[in-house]
């Protein structure tokens, strides 16, 4: 019988295995090595580690990096763009900026279609979705000719105006698919019917690179789960913070883009709620980079200003997550002005930091906390073992000779530079988004969190640290707790004061006729579905929008105004209730409720000697130097005890480090809480 739900989380570094049996609510988890080549073996090899085969799993679900890895690497399939005649430069034109407006040297990284496979083809629609030139059709075959004898594997169709009629995409879709057989085509109408062409043709593109890509990867995992016997459908995270099954995660690809960071704001949001709070920021520290979210009155931040690689957006709706080469594998290294400096090139998994012994030299963020006495030689149950003496050399080497420092305060130094870097992000999610930190509860998860989230909560000023049980692989969890989602949008422009209510239920009613058929595709029953309606507001002669949430019953959008004004004022420092209003687009977010696990309350009694394991030298900057520090087994630590640093706090998957002046309380659900003593 099945009786188990496993989750995983594909990283850079590990691939983490989170399973909650449903009869004896019990959780377990473990990790494995990800192996980026082929990286449904990493999986597999973790679902094989727990113990369990494919029958006994009720559910199976995943973020990945496959996506994500395949733009930056730029290992994509032969694919072509078809737009109107004259346009095949837009997305080499995009909007003109740059990451760094003042550097002439840093160029923007060329479009994912090289000029030589964008075609046009002779068609015009109006502004208001008139046929101005029918396409010609035979045109259209000898294109698909053409694209045959060049072995495209995959075909992105974006014509001009298209967002608000596409017809004529939609019959040169027909066309080409006749003549390309199982050649995978995508239409911009059907991807992202909405105004701007850059951003309209980018996700099209992107969703047309990654198409064959996913599909291939799916089809391969599908085989690898069926073969240990699993018969379930394999949900895969998207972007928007929900599930796909695998039968739409082709249709969509483009949002699995950011499919695996995304895990990690779902399950900080979780645990947050969990514990009593409705404002949270989190913090997932991984191997390779640091992903921090932010959660407001419940709610994460969603945007659709996001990409893989500057100057190629996907218009999908996705949490806004911050991410930045700071993780445990992070290298320290100095710059030609001698400053120091940290991330973002990481060891990765192969060769890693010099204590993995597997050939990395340079000092990394996992080094220095070896060297400190913060990180143990043996992790993972002693599944791991650290060179400690190869950490020491490397940052002698490397930090502490250039900077004539002892190699205690090169470790230190290094770290101090990679927790302003983290702070630097943390300011920019939180105070530049108009949000005080001091309302928000930190929450810290991933392998490599534990050591630096206390001293990140001291310099932002954030009054509690939550690191949930698991916290090493709470990213997996969050695959757990998800649902099904579909995000249907479209542009849709009026004058918010004369709008006629009429014709916005019209609109939203034909938006939730498409989404339901999506959610019936995924297998969802009506009685499980939830439609929430958006509406993106602007005041008038700007261009930047604000989504704000409007009921079911819609009888007015004076509610929506007065949020509208209050939203502006947090995010951009003004408002006018007297300004013009106008209504930019629309967004219907199609929900299908999944059966999610319910984690229990876990009361652990016993003394906080009994889950003291033994004490060792750890350094702290606050104290002077080496401190002889007592080191706790987490799962030993009793249901509400109260203890004060300094402490170290061993787990399988993460280690946790309580400076001086701080102290840590366990909650019922085995939660720690961390506070900083004024």
């Amino acid at each position: 019988m099945a009786d188990y739900r496993l989750a995983v989380d594909v990283g850079g570094t590990f691939t983490d295995v989170f399973v909650f049996d449903e009869i004896k609510k019990e959780i377990f988890v473990t990790k494995v090595s990800s192996t980026p080549k082929e990286p449904e073996k990493g999986i597999i090899e973790g679902v094989k580690k727990t113990g369990l085969s494919g029958k006994d799993l009720v559910q199976f679900s995943h973020g990945t990096t496959v996506g994500t890895n395949a733009l930056i690497e730029r290992k994509l399939p032969k694919t072509a763009l078809v737009t109107t005649k004259g346009f095949r430069d837009v997305i080499e034109i995009r909007d003109g900026t740059r990451l760094d407006l003042w550097d002439a040297y840093n160029d923007v990284a060329p479009p994912y279609i090289k000029r030589r496979d964008r075609f046009e083809v002779k068609e015009r629609m109006d502004y208001a979705g008139n046929v101005l030139e029918e396409i010609d059709p035979e045109e259209v075959r000898a294109l698909g000719v053409k694209l045959k004898k060049r072995g495209v594997e995959s075909v992105a169709i974006c014509f001009i105006n298209a967002y608000i009629n596409g017809e004529n995409e939609v019959k040169v879709k027909e066309i080409l698919q006749e003549e390309l057989g199982d050649v995978y085509i995508c239409s911009s109408n059907d991807i992202l019917p909405e105004i701007f062409e850059n951003d309209r043709m980018s996700t099209t593109i992107v969703n047309a690179v990654l198409g064959p890509t996913v599909s291939n990867y799916i089809q391969k995992l599908e085989g690898e789960m069926e073969a240990l016997g699993y018969e379930g459908d394999i949900l895969v995270l998207h972007s928007g913070g929900g599930v796909m099954t695998s039968e739409t995660v082709p249709r969509y690809a483009a949002r699995l883009a950011s499919s695996g960071i995304a895990a990690g704001a779902i399950a900080s949001k979780y645990i947050a709620n969990l514990c009593g709070y409705k404002n949270a920021i989190g913090f997932d520290m991984g191997g390779t980079s640091t992903d921090i979210s932010l959660m407001y009155e419940g709610e994460l931040r969603i945007t659709k200003d996001w990409a893989i690689e500057y100057g190629y957006p996907i218009g999908f709706p996705s949490i806004e997550i911050l991410t930045i080469g700071a993780g445990g594998g992070s290298i320290s290294w100095i710059d030609e002005g001698g400053s120091l400096r940290n991330g973002p090139q990481s060891a990765g998994a192969e060769p890693g930091p010099a204590c993995y012994g597997l050939g990395g030299k340079n000092p990394t963020n996992t080094d220095a906390n070896l060297v400190l006495g913060r990180l143990d030689t043996n992790l993972l149950d002693g599944q791991m073992q650290l060179d400690k003496e190869a950490s020491i050399a490397s940052v002698h080497e490397s930090i502490g000779k250039p900077f004539n420092l002892e190699v205690a305060e090169a470790a230190n130094s290094i770290l101090k530079v990679a927790n302003a870097n983290m702070c630097d992000a943390l300011r920019l999610i939180s105070v530049r988004r108009g949000y005080d930190p001091r309302d928000f509860a930190l929450v810290s998860f991933g392998g490599a969190s534990g050591v630096h989230c206390a001293y990140l909560a001291k310099e932002m000023d954030i009054p509690n640290v939550i690191i949930p049980p698991y916290s090493g692989v709470a990213a997996a969890m969050g695959c757990l707790i998800v649902d099904v989602q579909h995000d249907i949008t479209k542009t849709f422009m009026a004058d918010a004061k004369t709008i006629s209510i009429a014709t916005l239920r019209s609109e939203f009613a034909t938006m939730e006729t498409e989404a339901r058929a999506l959610l019936e595709e995924e297998g969802i029953a009506d009685e499980d579905m939830n439609f929430i309606r958006y509406i993106d507001m602007r005041y008038a002669g700007q261009w930047r929008s604000l989504a704000i949430t409007i009921g079911q019953k819609l009888d007015s959008i004076e509610g929506a105004l007065l949020q509208f004004h209050k939203e502006h004022e947090r995010e951009f420092a003004f408002s006018d209730v007297n300004q013009n209003v106008e209504i930019y687009g629309l967004r219907v977010a199609a929900i299908g409720t999944v059966e999610k696990p319910e984690l229990p309350k876990n009361i652990v009694t016993g003394t906080l000697e009994s889950a003291l394991v033994s004490t060792r030298p750890v350094y702290f900057e606050e104290s002077d130097g080496f401190v002889e520090t007592s080191v706790y087994r987490r799962e030993d630590l009793p249901t509400g005890v109260e203890l004060e640093g300094p402490a170290i706090i061993n787990q399988l998957d993460s280690t946790i480090v309580v400076p001086p002046q701080f102290t840590a309380k366990t909650d019922d659900y085995r939660n720690i809480i961390i506070q900083y003593r004024n």
